[in-house]
């Protein structure tokens, strides 16, 4: 019997060439697919069409009907194609049995160079001092399509310079091209109808409605979707040049959601966050606050040295030396007198080995601290811990908030006397800085120094998530993948390094389980390790997880899906060069 959630294919010639597309796929697509890229300003698959920039116009026909009011077939068995006498527009039409289209052609070449021309008539020649030049495709098109001499004889309109629509978006409203992108994102996508075209003909211009300004939490949006230098960031705003930056594959972790996102950076330094299309997290959007979420990580209060407390004062230590002071001011204490705070921050492998570093100990009161903030129903997750779900995958999460409650009792009535805190603040807890000064043993691991480090006896700074690989699992099962896009700063070192070097030391590395899962010289191996004991990281290796994610737990946190599932996600490992 025909499978009923299979689409229908349609037959369609695309330059001469017969191709088979899912009924109603968008025509432009439908070129894009078949190696016949469109080009167009106001079109995005995202958003509604309204066909106002024609830049994507085409030649179009349909199949020659005979007598019997059926196709007539050509000498390759297709239907002949009957060309319309004027060019259509492909973003708003979808494809249809036996549709002709020619995306080459001189009357499709001549409609593109008369759209280029009347386009860049008013536009002003700032590409130098542009925020957009490097990726603007007005640019681009105007190389293929553009004139090199102007017909224009009259005065360029002048149009609105550096109008602030809001909190972190700037308008040159010179450059609009009136393509309506940012005017349809906001109503259709971030549900705030607060933008809209002004005046008529080539007076025309983009602004807020009156007594409305753009500052919801998806305003940067339209700055990615402007395909010109119309709209800017004002926080990217002529800092640094595109084509200079290193564009590094990630995802935002200031909440579960995982936005797929791309870092640019020179020279160890972020300069921005962009969203990366991603339809099983995403989509191609992410909010403001997790987008310019990064700039703790060049603060003033970066760990940047080991520190170990010597007559009661703080002092910078090597790494050998404060790794071994960490394990013997532990090693003292049996289990239940120590307790670790871990984070819904970590990493996959940090929570892993933060599991051992419990087990070295015989700790049993080990658990994340819970953040949350309010949830929109668009991205921004109420769980503001991006990697929950692999804290409780790992069982280091106890889910009620029972065993962290338990930990701040057990602080106040002195019954733990050793305390560790991974890039967590115990005074955000509950647990008073006379509480901590009266812990004999308080091991710090964290990138920055806040009010609690004062009282450590033993500091070791560690990395952002900018500046290490990793993995985590966000709020609907999704694992995925960190990449390095800069290097830490002074002698801060990787999170799982610190840890595993840890364990080593407490352990004196001739533990069983040391023995038993061999070196970790790599968090590849780390990831090895962890996924010979986890049923849901089977088969998979950390290079191996795609840019995409993989798909291990549902939404609820329970396992998902099979391992045949999960490796025709994985893309093929690197071999080494």
């Amino acid at each position: 019997m025909p499978n009923d959630s299979q689409p229908q294919l349609v037959n369609v010639q695309i330059d001469d060439v017969w191709h088979q597309f899912p009924k109603g796929t968008r025509l432009i697509e439908a070129c894009e697919q078949a190696g016949s890229y469109v080009p167009r300003y106001c079109y995005h698959k995202k958003l509604s069409s309204p066909g106002n920039c024609r830049m994507c116009l085409i030649e179009m026909g349909m199949p020659k009907m005979g007598p019997d009011r059926k196709p007539i077939l050509g000498p390759d068995g297709k239907p002949e194609i009957n060309w319309m006498p004027r060019p259509q527009i492909s973003c708003a039409t979808d494809v249809s049995e036996g549709l002709g289209v020619r995306t080459i052609s001189p009357l499709v070449e001549e409609c593109r160079r008369g759209v280029m021309e009347f386009l860049l008539i008013n536009h002003p020649l700032d590409c130098p001092i542009c925020d957009q030049a490097g990726e603007c495709r007005l640019q681009e098109f105007s190389v293929e399509y553009g004139r090199q001499d102007s017909r224009f004889l009259e005065h360029k309109v002048k149009k609105p310079k550096n109008v602030v629509l809001g909190p972190r978006v700037t308008l040159d409203d010179e450059r609009c091209i009136l393509c309506s992108r940012c005017i349809r994102f906001c109503k259709e996508i971030a549900h705030d109808d607060v933008l809209g075209f002004v005046d008529r003909g080539s007076h025309t211009t983009l602004t807020a409605h009156p007594g409305k300004r753009l500052e919801n939490n998806y305003s940067l949006n339209t700055v990615d979707i402007c395909p010109v230098g119309a709209l800017t960031s004002s926080d990217f705003r002529f800092k640094m040049r595109v084509w200079f930056l290193k564009e590094t594959n990630s995802f935002c972790t200031s909440c579960a959601t995982g936005c797929n996102t791309i870092i640019g950076t020179r020279e160890d330094v972020i300069y921005r966050q962009t969203p990366r299309e991603n339809d099983a997290v995403n989509s191609t959007w992410m909010c403001d606050y997790g987008r310019l979420n990064f700039a703790y990580l060049e603060r003033d209060r970066r760990l940047l040295e080991p520190m170990v407390r010597t007559e009661n004062k703080l002092q910078p230590a090597t790494w050998p030396h404060a790794i071994a002071s960490a394990a013997t001011q532990l090693k003292p204490y049996v289990g239940w007198q120590t307790a670790i705070l871990a984070s819904g921050r970590m990493t996959n492998e940090e929570l892993w080995l933060a599991g051992r570093l419990a087990e070295s100990l015989g700790v049993t009161l080990i658990d994340i601290v819970p953040r949350t903030g309010e949830a929109d129903d668009i991205l921004l997750s109420a769980d503001r811990n991006p990697n929950t779900n692999g804290a409780r995958l790992l069982r280091l999460a106890s889910g009620s908030g029972t065993v962290l409650q338990q930990i701040k009792e057990a602080v106040w009535s002195g019954q733990i006397q050793a305390l560790i805190t991974l890039g967590e603040n115990p005074l955000r807890c509950g647990i008073t800085p006379e509480y901590l000064a009266r812990l004999p043993v308080y091991v710090v691991l964290d990138l920055l120094a806040n009010d609690a480090t004062a009282q450590a006896s033993v500091v070791l700074p560690s990395l952002g998530f900018a500046e290490k690989r990793g993995s985590m699992i966000n709020g609907k099962g999704r694992l995925q993948r960190l990449n390095r896009a800069v290097r830490g700063p002074g002698e801060a070192r990787d999170d799982w390094e610190i840890l595993r070097d840890l364990v080593q030391a407490i352990s004196g590395g001739n533990s069983e389980s040391h023995a038993r899962s061999g070196r970790l010289d790599t968090i590849e191996d780390v990831f090895r390790q962890m996924s010979e004991a986890v049923p849901e990281f089977a088969g998979l290796t950390l290079s191996r997880i795609s840019d995409l994610g993989v798909q291990v737990l549902n939404g609820d946190g329970k396992p998902g899906n099979s391992a045949p599932e999960k490796m025709r996600e994985r893309e093929p490992e690197k071999q080494p060069q």
